[in-house]
């Protein structure tokens, strides 16, 4: 990894983790504003390497919402044996 792709990954790990402190959501794009008037290649890798974390954060909850549910459906069905498909 070079510079740039490890200063915006560590910069993205730290501004997530304001984020989450503070519940401003939108602090990201501040951050990127600050970075494009000193580097385009930086902000360009910033917002890169936030835009893949948050989506994974929203590929996370989709997991686990679908896990949650799957649960709860198994624990709701009574031990009857399956039924044939016909």
């Amino acid at each position: 990894m070079g510079t740039i792709e490890t200063l915006a990954a560590k910069l993205a790990e730290d501004t997530l983790a304001v984020m989450d402190a503070t519940g401003d959501d939108r602090l990201f794009v501040e951050v990127g504003g600050v970075l494009a008037t000193a580097s385009q290649s930086l902000e360009e890798a910033y917002l890169t390497e936030i835009r893949v974390r948050l989506a994974e954060r929203t590929a996370r909850r989709f997991l686990a919402r679908r896990a949650a549910d799957a649960k709860a459906r198994a624990e709701a069905k009574p031990d009857a044996p399956p039924r044939p498909r016909e």
